[in-house]
């Protein structure tokens, strides 16, 4: 039951599965709760952050959204990373 947890532990719950790289769901059986019960603090807690509800059948959660953005933003951090090892080789190089 909801009841059964603090509103500490209901936050640290949902900060942990938007931000893991992990499903909601193994988070859910990690923390030892139900991923529906999860859903719903998710659903509760990044309310205020999230745009009115009016989700259309094929949009995605804020949530999972979040998640696809920060690993392709780590990607990206990645790439950009390498290009900028490339370019130093490759000036070095040419001198």
């Amino acid at each position: 039951m909801n009841s059964n947890y603090s509103s500490e532990f209901k936050q640290n719950a949902v900060k942990l599965a938007v931000e893991s790289d992990q499903s909601v769901a193994q988070t859910a059986r990690d923390l030892g709760v139900n991923a529906n019960t999860l859903y719903t603090w998710i659903t509760k807690y990044q309310q205020p952050e999230s745009a009115p509800t009016n989700k259309g059948a094929g949009e995605k959660l804020p949530y999972e959204e979040l998640k696809r953005l920060r690993r392709e933003n780590a990607l990206l951090k990645e790439e950009r990373d390498i290009l900028k090892k490339a370019a130093a080789y490759f000036a070095k190089n040419s001198r």
